[in-house]
Formats: structure tokens, C-alpha cells, sequence
């Protein structure tokens, strides 16, 4: 890190006004991009102490000096620099932001889609609908917020009929799309995708950025759980775990745990206790976290500890149906072999072999629960993996 940029980050004001009044008037594109840099490594309340300095010095007569700064990208800095483009905006400033959009890099391109969802010139909507799609996240998000603000639905409509496709990759851009819009009526579609989906833990983190999920809980609790449980499966590989904040985990278990506990509550509350003492029990989950973030992974792992699986294992019992919604986690989860040998008779050839595998761990699987199993099969893989079980 330079001397520039620990004087801009650091807390004298003797160093920290002039480094935000060079980095504004010059303006210092360098020390800029080395700040965006730092994104990852910089706190949350560092870079938001940063971002009022920078937006202490700008005014009427240097806002343009920001346009400079559009090729180094962060969102922590993007509402910044286009709430003050969007404060000053006149003809000449909206034509250069369209040209950008069009012709610039996918940084300026993410901060112009985010311009035009506060001015809303209607020819930026051409470059928004190309550009809704992009592998760049951050360009993704603003341009179909954006065409949100504008009201337009065409790349809405698309979205739904990617969440309908075959392909996977396609579903989930289609996920993101449809949370990006804002529109809770496309959440019943979502979850149905997500039901089929094996990448149902990717798409459901998107869904807190669409609904609480405590309130999903309250008004469809099934849904609501099946999510959570979703959310719990990808924390830490597929999910950050910065993002126990955003999915607000602590009230969400909190809240389950004061409330009469339910065949799947309980199962929940049973994979989420389990994930959260892997969590903290391995090093590499933690190593490079901030420290909020570890003291809200204990936290949550210390609210989980006065459960006790004893209590909770049996009321899981109900979900050992194939047509559970939850029957690949009570399988990981359960102790009663009598019921999993039931699931041996299961239409769902997944099912049964995940049954095999259960009562293999549980060291109660037998020759007849082999043969049985293998009765019911007619998908050769299924066979040969039971057969080498």
C-alpha cells in the first residue's frame, strides 16, 4: 500500500483531506484504481469513511474530474460518484454517459448503467437490453436495475423464459436477472426452478437480494425452509461468508428456535448446526475473514449449541418420504434404518441409492437391502455404483 493511500485510509485529517482533495481536483487516477485495489482487503466502515471524503470535495466545478475515475470500478464507491454525475447531469454530461455505455469498457459501462437508472434517457435502453446479460456481474445487475427503474420488460421476459430452459447456466442467469428487477412476483416461478435445478444452492443465494427470508418462513414455510436449507448447504463454497449478514442467519435461526418446532425447522436448525461447527472448526472457512464476520460465525454457531440433535432428530422423521422436498438431508441426518429401508422401494432411483449410501454409513446395510435396491433400479450407473457399495 503507498503512503498516498494509507494518509487517504488512515484517520488524521491532517493526511486524509488532502489526499480526497488531490485525488478529486487532479484528479489522481492512480490513487484511485490502487484504492479499488484494496476492496477486499480495506473494512467496511474504512471504505465507507473514504467514499464522504470523497464526496466532501466535489462540487459543481470538479464533478466532471470523475469521469477519469470510471475506468477502475467498485461498488463501493459507485453510489458516490454517480449520485454526484446524476446531481450535476445536463445534456452534454447524459450524451457523454450514452456514449460510454456504448463504447466504453465494462467499468464504465457499470457505473453509466447505474447513471441511467436515475436519469432515465430512453436511448440508453438499446445498451442496457445488450448488455443485461453480461458475465460481469456488476454490469448485469446495473443494467437490469436500470431497465427496472425505466419500466421496461423485455429482458424481464427473457429471464423467465431462461429459468424454463434446459440448460443450467441459462436458469441461473435467469435467476439473477429476475432478483435484480426487484419483482417478488417472479418468486414462485424462481423456487420452482430452483426445485429441479442442480444448482439450487447458487440460485437460491441470489433470493434474499429478492426476499427476506424470514418473511418467505412466515407466509410459505416450506418454501421458506427449503431455501434456508439451500443457503446453509452453499455457505462458505458457494456463498461468502460475509453474506451471513445479508441473509440475516442469526434472526432467521433465532427466530426458528422460538417458534414450535416442525419436522423441517428441525431438520434445518440439525444442517445448519452441523455447518456451522464445520465453519469453525476448520481454519481455511476463517482464515482471511474480517473480524465481524468471525464473531458473527461464532455467534450463530453459540445460539445453535443449545439445541441438542436428540430432541430434534426425532421430529425429523416425517421428511423420510421421497416426496419430501427435504429427503436428501434427513438421509444425511437420520439414525432410523427402519424407515430408510423403506425409501428401497422408492419410484425415485436417486432416493435409493442415497438410502444405500445412508444405511452404509450408519453400518446397518445389508445383502438383501443391496438386492432389493438393485430390483428397483433400471439406470445401469445407479447399479454399478450400489454393486461397488
Amino acid at each position: 500500500m503507498s503512503d498516498k493511500l494509507k494518509k487517504l485510509t488512515g484517520r488524521d485529517p491532517r493526511d486524509f483531506e488532502p489526499m480526497a482533495y488531490s485525488l478529486v481536483n487532479m484528479p489522481d487516477v492512480d490513487l484511485f484504481c490502487e484504492l479499488v485495489e484494496q476492496d477486499d482487503f480495506l473494512f467496511d466502515f474504512v471504505k465507507q469513511n473514504v467514499a464522504y471524503r470523497i464526496e466532501k470535495n466535489l462540487n459543481k466545478s470538479n464533478y466532471l474530474n470523475l469521469l477519469k475515475l470510471l475506468k477502475c470500478y467498485s461498488p463501493s464507491y459507485e453510489d458516490t460518484i454517480v449520485s454526484t454525475l446524476a446531481k450535476f447531469a445536463d445534456e452534454d454530461l447524459t450524451d457523454i454517459m450514452l456514449d460510454l455505455l456504448e463504447n466504453g469498457d465494462e467499468n464504465e459501462k457499470t457505473y453509466c448503467a447505474s447513471f441511467f437508472s436515475k436519469i432515465q434517457d430512453p436511448l440508453a435502453l438499446e445498451y442496457l437490453r445488450e448488455n443485461a446479460f453480461s458475465p460481469n456481474s456488476f454490469l448485469s445487475a446495473n443494467c437490469i436495475s436500470a431497465l427496472a427503474a425505466f419500466g421496461d420488460r423485455e429482458v424481464y421476459n427473457k429471464a423467465l423464459e431462461k429459468i424454463n430452459s434446459n440448460d443450467e447456466f441459462e436458469q441461473l442467469d435467469g435467476v439473477k436477472c429476475l432478483v435484480s428487477y426487484g419483482d417478488k412476483k417472479a418468486l414462485p416461478e424462481i423456487i420452482n426452478t430452483i426445485k429441479t435445478s442442480s444448482m439450487a444452492e447458487n440460485m437460491a443465494a441470489e433470493i434474499p437480494y429478492l426476499c427476506n427470508i424470514q418473511e418467505l418462513i412466515k407466509t410459505n414455510k416450506s418454501d421458506g425452509l427449503y431455501i434456508l436449507n439451500l443457503i446453509i448447504n452453499g455457505l462458505g463454497e458457494i456463498s461468502a461468508l460475509s453474506q451471513v449478514f445479508d441473509f440475516q442467519l442469526y434472526e432467521i435461526f433465532e427466530y426458528l428456535i422460538n417458534n414450535e418446532l416442525t419436522s423441517q425447522s428441525a431438520l434445518v436448525l440439525i444442517n445448519a448446526k452441523d455447518k456451522f461447527e464445520t465453519l469453525t472448526e476448520n481454519d481455511e472457512y476463517l482464515y482471511d475473514e474480517s473480524k465481524d464476520v468471525k464473531q458473527e460465525i461464532f455467534d450463530i454457531k453459540k445460539l445453535l449449541s443449545s439445541l441438542h440433535n436428540e430432541v430434534l432428530e426425532p421430529l425429523t422423521e416425517k421428511e423420510l418420504d421421497e416426496n419430501s422436498i427435504f429427503i436428501y438431508t434427513v438421509l444425511d441426518y437420520t439414525k432410523n434404518t427402519e424407515l430408510v429401508r423403506k425409501l428401497l422401494h422408492s419410484n425415485n432411483q436417486t432416493v435409493i441409492l442415497k438410502s444405500i449410501e445412508t444405511l452404509k454409513k450408519l453400518n446397518n446395510l445389508k445383502q438383501e437391502d443391496k438386492d432389493c435396491a438393485l430390483n428397483n433400479i433400471t439406470n445401469e450407473n445407479i447399479k454399478n455404483i450400489i454393486n461397488a457399495i
